[in-house]
C-alpha cells in the first residue's frame, strides 16, 4: 500500500515521501503513531499544496538571507577594542558572541552567533569572519582588534573625516550658488 510519511521514519523515508508499506506495518506501527497516512487523491493533493506553501516560505527566507548578506558585506570592517598585555597579546580572546553583538548593534537585525565562523582572535590585528546564513548564502566582515584605550584615536579620525566631508560639501554648495548667481545675472542682462 502507498503511504505518505508525515515524519521521518528510519529505514523508510523522510517526511513528505510517498513510500510503499505493508498493510500490517501501516496499521500497527505507522498509523497509530501518526507517522503516515494512506496516499489517496485527497492526501496527494494536500501534499502538493503543502509543498507549494513550503517552497514559497523557503523562497521568501532565501531572499531575506540574501538581503542580510548584502548588508553585512556593506559594513566592511568592525573595530573591537580589547584589553591587551605585553606584545599585543589579548587577555582572553575576542569571541564570535562579541562579533555577533556588534553586528546586531550595527545592523539592527538579529543574527545567531552560531552562524559566525572566525579565526582565533587572540592578538591585535585584522581578522575575517564569515556569516553563513544559508547553505548557499554567506557574507564576510573584517574585524580589526585594537588595544583598549585607543577608541579616542579612531573617534578623532572619524570626526576629522566628517569635517572634511562637510567642508567639501559647503565648498561645492558655494560654487553652485556662485554659478546660479552668474546665470541669473546673465539672464537679467539679456
Amino acid at each position: 500500500m502507498k503511504v505518505i510519511l508525515q515524519q521521518n521514519v528510519l529505514k523508510l523515508g523522510k517526511a513528505g515521501d510517498i513510500v510503499e508499506a505493508s498493510d500490517g506495518y501501516f496499521r500497527n506501527f505507522l498509523q497509530p503513531r501518526k507517522l503516515a497516512v494512506v496516499a489517496t487523491n485527497g492526501t496527494l493533493k494536500k501534499r502538493e499544496e503543502d509543498i507549494a506553501v513550503l517552497r514559497k516560505r523557503a523562497d521568501a527566507a532565501h531572499a531575506e538571507y540574501v538581503t542580510l548578506a548584502e548588508e553585512i558585506n556593506a559594513i566592511g570592517t568592525i573595530r573591537i577594542f580589547a584589553k591587551t598585555g605585553d606584545g599585543g597579546k589579548l587577555y582572553g580572546k575576542v569571541t564570535t558572541k562579541e562579533v555577533c553583538t556588534l553586528l546586531i548593534k550595527t545592523l539592527g537585525k538579529d543574527i545567531d552567533k552560531r552562524l559566525i565562523k572566525a579565526d582565533d582572535m587572540s592578538a591585535i590585528g585584522t581578522y575575517k569572519a564569515v556569516v553563513k546564513l544559508a547553505p548557499d548564502v554567506q557574507a564576510s566582515v573584517n574585524i580589526e582588534v585594537h588595544p583598549e584605550g585607543t577608541e579616542a584615536q579612531f573617534d578623532q579620525k572619524a570626526s576629522q573625516a566628517k569635517a572634511a566631508e562637510s567642508k567639501a560639501a559647503s565648498a561645492k554648495a558655494s560654487e553652485e550658488a556662485v554659478e546660479e548667481a552668474a546665470e541669473e545675472l546673465a539672464e537679467s542682462e539679456a
